[in-house]
This record gives structure tokens, sequence and C-alpha cells, in this order.
């Protein structure tokens, strides 16, 4: 059976990355995060990657994945299966480091 793969035509080129996180995430009335707020994703002047979670804040390092990914979408029309790639995943921003607490003055 024929895979069919096709470019969207919406005109959004977004830029996608992984983030990889050591460690786990636990929040405290233990339900999941799915479409849930986590955190802030910023990059300082010299293109830093900074998260804040909370009251916590991690350095990050930006790297290209060795094999890049695709994000597909399944369309069904007329009983012919075809894919549209909503977008291409290149790089991905790791946080190794433990949080650094953040402490108002």
């Amino acid at each position: 059976m024929p895979i069919v793969i096709k470019p969207c035509d919406d005109g959004l080129r977004e830029e996608y990355a992984f983030i990889e996180l050591q460690g786990d995430l636990k929040s405290h009335s233990e339900t999941a995060f799915d479409g849930k707020f986590v955190g802030d994703l910023h990059f300082s002047k010299s293109g830093t990657p900074l998260l804040i979670i909370g009251h916590h804040l991690m350095y990050g390092k930006e790297t290209k994945l060795d094999k890049p990914f695709a994000l597909l979408e399944k369309c069904q029309e007329d009983g012919n299966v075809t894919y549209k790639v909503r977008c291409v995943v290149k790089n991905k921003i790791i946080f190794k480091t433990r949080p650094k607490p953040i402490v108002g003055a």
C-alpha cells in the first residue's frame, strides 16, 4: 500500500524543538500535564535557553538531532489515506543541570 505524504499548504513554517529534561516533573495535584502550562522558555542575549518552572530556573543547550523527526497528520478522504507533514523537528534543547531556585529580594 503506498503512503502519500504531502507538505501542508497553510503557509506556516514554525520552528519546533524537543525539550529534554533530566529527572521527573511532578505536580502538586498529581494530575497529568497534558495541555497545561508548565513553564516559560526564554533565550538569553547570548542564545542560551532558559527554562523557568515555578520558582526554579534551568540553563540549557540547543543541539541538532542526529535524525530529524516529522510530525504527520493522518487524513482520510473517500477511502484514501494520506499524511500531511505538519512540521519537521530538527533541534532539541537539553536541560541537564539541577534547577536553581529563584529567590526574591
